[in-house]
C-alpha cells in the first residue's frame, strides 16, 4: 500500500467516524476530553486523587462512546481513566420535553 493510499484510507475512516459521532451525539449528555481520548457519556464522575504528593484524576464514565478510529466497538458500558493531565467535561444542552 502506497503512502497516498494509506492517507486516503485514513481520511475515509476519519470521515466515517465523524459521521458516526454526529449521529450518536444526541444520545449523550456529556462530552469529555482527556489528553488521549474524546468521549461521549451519559454519566460522569470525576474525582481528584493524591498519591505520594502527586495529584491525578480518576474519571468514571458510564454508557459511553469513544472517539477512536482504530477501535472496532466504540460503544462501551463503563470506562475508567486515570490521568495526571487536564480533563474537560462539558454538559450538552438538554432535550426539550
Amino acid at each position: 500500500m502506497s503512502s497516498e493510499e494509506l492517507e486516503r484510507y485514513e481520511t475515509e475512516i476519519e470521515l466515517q467516524l465523524y459521521r458516526e459521532y454526529r449521529d450518536v451525539l444526541p444520545m449523550f449528555s456529556y462530552v469529555i476530553e482527556t489528553e488521549r481520548r474524546f468521549y461521549l457519556a451519559n454519566d460522569v464522575k470525576l474525582a481528584p486523587k493524591t498519591d505520594g504528593g502527586q495529584t491525578f484524576f480518576e474519571l468514571e464514565l458510564n454508557d459511553a462512546w469513544v472517539w477512536d478510529m482504530y477501535r472496532p466497538a466504540r460503544f462501551v458500558t463503563k470506562v475508567r481513566v486515570l490521568t495526571f493531565r487536564d480533563v474537560n467535561v462539558e454538559e450538552l444542552a438538554g432535550k426539550e420535553l
